[in-house]
């Protein structure tokens, strides 16, 4: 009751101010509070506007993916709760770069914004820096590994005011896919950027299979469009068996350039994720990236209209298992991958494409 009390009281305060001659700045100020005031107490009234800060690491599909589910969320559950999250002014790309990346986290601090979502890893860790201090909650989605990034101190509980949605890979599921189309499997390329966080713990566990399974492997990076295509030169010159690439954003940025390369030299491309595929790739593996982009939508509401609190509320993951296989990609490596239908939750068949519809 004084948390009310308090709330009308400084909205009254505010609104005499304003009349005084203060401008629009006070009374938006005194909204600002009567709006934090209800959603701390869970009880968020109609209408209530809430800005939406939204930071895509990059332009690539599984990203495009995610972006357009979480508008497409937000905008239903504001219709459902008769609020509005207003994200159309706060949306912004990253386009791989940290300086602009740090730009827009200055930015949307400096417009107060509710709350980030950054997506991918290296967007959620600038934006979680950035709101160290003044505590707006950032809701991440598409991060591998939160917990090995130093994002949240475990899955359960974050800890701090940032939680969100992982794409965490079943890097081990994806090795025993390779092994059923080809069980002379003997050389293996690992294609990724080291300088992406998400990819690193995904590269171990696949050196771990190979050397359970005594697989010899190839390792090559790239920062850049430029480097992952001499890389992936080098892994064809290199005669490996198949490549394997976690979902590595630089990577999946230059698939649509690379992928022929692979094609020509009759070398399946492992993936983690199904745009990938898209891209030309022959197999991406994981979650459903709408899904995904749904699911963090969700969280966002829960922290802005209900009162969550991103230090209590556990990261959500999604159930893996979804093959998503190139058909013109498998048909040209001359590759069978009908044994995928048994060793996944679902098997999915897309074409060379440079975004879903």
């Amino acid at each position: 009751m004084k948390k009310k009390m308090m709330a009308v009281m400084m909205v009254l305060a505010m609104a005499s101010v304003s009349m005084m001659g203060c401008g629009t700045g006070a009374s938006g100020d005194a909204a600002a509070s009567a709006k934090t005031a209800s959603t701390e107490n869970g009880s968020a009234k109609e209408g209530d506007v809430y800005k939406v800060g939204i930071v895509q690491y990059v332009d690539d599909a599984s990203l495009n993916q995610i972006e357009a589910a979480i508008e497409e969320e937000l905008a239903a559950k504001g219709a459902e709760l008769g609020v509005t999250f207003d994200f159309a002014d706060y949306k912004y790309n990253g386009q791989a770069d940290s300086t602009n990346l740090n730009q827009i986290a200055t930015d949307l601090v400096a417009k107060d914004v509710d709350v980030i979502i950054p997506i991918a890893t290296p967007a959620a860790m600038i934006m979680q820096n950035a709101t160290e201090d003044n505590q707006i909650p950032v809701v991440f989605s598409a991060v591998s590994d939160p917990v090995g990034a130093g994002l949240v101190e475990s899955m359960d509980a974050p800890g701090a005011n940032i939680t969100g949605t992982s794409d965490a890979l079943d890097t081990n599921a994806i090795m025993e896919l390779m092994l059923a189309a080809n069980p002379d499997l003997k050389t293996l390329g690992l294609l990724y950027d080291k300088s992406q966080d998400g990819s690193i713990g995904a590269i171990e566990d696949a050196k771990a299979f190979c050397d359970e399974h005594d697989i010899a492997y190839v390792e090559k990076t790239g920062t850049n469009n430029g480097e992952i295509s001499l890389a992936a030169d080098a892994l064809v010159a290199a005669g490996v068996d198949a490549v394997f690439t976690p979902t590595d954003n630089t990577v999946m940025t230059a698939e649509l350039a690379i992928y022929e390369k692979f094609v020509d030299a009759k070398i399946p491309h492992y993936t983690g994720a199904d745009s990938f595929a898209l891209n030309g790739a022959f197999c991406g593996y994981g979650v459903n990236y709408a899904e995904l982009g749904t699911a963090t939508a969700d969280m966002v509401a829960d922290i802005l209209v209900n009162g969550a609190k991103p230090e209590t509320t556990p990261v959500k993951t999604l159930d893996n298992g979804i093959v998503t296989v190139n058909t013109e990609t498998a048909k040209a490596i001359g590759l069978d991958y009908t044994m995928f239908a048994d060793m996944a939750e679902a098997l999915v068949e897309t074409k060379t494409a440079e975004e879903f519809q």
